[in-house]
């Protein structure tokens, strides 16, 4: 399937800005600083001290981001392996249910399947309400990157 690459790449770039962001500003409302919930996420490379930092670094929100980017790949890759082209029913309500529903697997694996030292970290300083804001961002940005595959390709008429 010429370009899955491609789509794949593009979905994860969609999701890691909408995730990261997303964390960011939930971050901002809870903590007052949207490096918070990014540092957490580095908790997966440097322990639980990780959780505690609220200043901006390359050690810790550097490294919270790019875990992040890491993760977002998997799942855009899960993604349009599970929800190729051909098993797509066309529309923007059907592509943000599948998003929602990657997103549910997603959130399933994060607290439930992996170990603590492997979860996303947001937990660690987020609210709940947050934590679905993330995954709710999530499956409409893969719902995004479906379609942005989509109008990239040729038509044949």
């Amino acid at each position: 399937m010429p370009g899955h690459g491609v789509d794949i790449l593009q979905t994860a770039a969609v999701s890691t800005v909408a995730t990261t962001l997303t964390a960011a500003a939930c971050g901002a409302i809870e903590r007052g600083n949207p490096a918070v919930p990014l540092n957490a996420v580095s908790h997966i490379a440097w322990g639980e001290t990780a959780a505690r930092r609220r200043k901006v670094s390359m050690k810790y929100t550097g490294v919270g981001v790019a875990l992040n980017a890491a993760a977002m790949l998997s799942w855009a890759a899960f993604h349009h392996v599970v929800f190729t082209p051909a098993n797509r029913r066309p529309g923007a309500v059907e592509g943000v249910m599948r998003g929602v529903g990657t997103a549910a697997i997603a959130y399933v694996v994060d607290y439930h399947v992996v170990p603590k030292r492997l979860t996303p970290g947001f937990e660690k300083r987020l609210s709940g309400w947050s934590i679905l804001s993330v995954y709710a961002a999530l499956a409409v940005s893969l719902a995004v990157g479906e379609r942005l595959a989509v109008s990239r390709r040729p038509t044949s008429r």
